[in-house]
C-alpha cells in the first residue's frame, strides 16, 4: 500500500460514465499503477465520496462526507477509519468568480487556500457556462482549471488538468513543499472534490 505522505507527485484520471463518477490515483511516474480507486454517485444531495485501494472497494482508505445538505460555504470531513484527518471548505463568495477553498488541519486549523490560478480564466469559463449550446461543450475546450495552493502568498503546489483530453486529469504537483507539512491526503482528497462536487 502506498503512503501518500511519501510523495509529491500525483495524476488523476477520471472514468466517466453516466450516473458514477470514477477516478484513479497514481503516483507521477507510475501511470500504469493506480493505487487508489474512487467513486462518487451522481446527484446525490449529501456528498459521500469513498476512496478504496482498487476497484474491488474491499480495503477503504478515506472518505469525503458533507456536514450539510444545500450550505453553499459546503464543509467536508475527509476521514480515515472513521476518524477525521482534516476539512474541506469552500470559500463562497470568492468562488463566485473562482474557486477557492480553504484546508483544514486535523486540529481544525486553516493550512491552506487552494484557488484558480488565473482570475480572467476562471471569469471566461463562467461566462461560457451561461452562453446556450456553448455551456454543453465548454468543459471539453482547453480552457485552462488550475489551481493554486497558498499559504498566505506563499504557493506550495500546483493542480493543472491537462488539455485536449475527453476525460479529466489532472497533474498534482506538491514538490515546492518539501518538508511536506501538507497532508497530502488532504490534496488528494480535495482534487476529486474540485472535480466531482462541481460536476466537472
Amino acid at each position: 500500500m502506498i503512503d501518500p505522505n511519501q510523495y509529491d507527485q500525483f495524476v488523476l484520471r477520471q472514468k466517466w460514465t453516466l450516473v458514477i463518477n470514477r477516478y484513479f490515483f497514481s503516483v507521477a511516474g507510475q501511470e500504469d499503477k493506480p493505487f487508489c480507486f474512487v467513486e462518487q454517485k451522481r446527484f446525490k444531495f449529501k456528498e459521500d465520496i469513498r476512496f478504496f485501494t482498487d476497484e474491488s472497494k474491499t480495503q477503504e482508505l478515506m472518505r469525503i462526507k458533507a456536514r450539510h445538505r444545500f450550505d453553499p460555504r459546503a464543509t467536508y470531513d475527509v476521514t480515515v477509519n472513521g476518524e477525521r484527518i482534516g476539512q474541506i471548505q469552500k470559500v463562497f463568495g470568492a468562488s463566485l468568480l473562482r474557486s477557492t477553498y480553504r484546508l483544514y488541519d486535523v486540529n481544525g486549523k486553516q493550512d491552506a487556500i487552494v484557488e484558480e490560478r488565473s482570475l480572467p480564466v476562471a471569469i471566461i469559463r463562467r461566462i461560457l457556462h451561461l452562453i446556450p449550446f456553448v455551456e454543453d461543450i465548454a468543459s471539453w475546450l482547453p480552457i485552462p482549471y488550475d489551481f493554486v495552493f497558498k499559504r498566505g502568498e506563499v504557493i506550495i503546489g500546483h493542480n493543472r488538468r491537462r488539455r485536449w483530453k475527453l476525460i479529466d486529469v489532472y497533474d498534482i504537483d506538491l514538490s515546492l513543499d518539501p518538508q511536506r507539512t501538507l497532508d497530502r491526503r488532504l490534496a488528494l482528497a480535495l482534487s476529486v472534490g474540485m472535480d466531482a462536487l462541481q460536476a466537472r
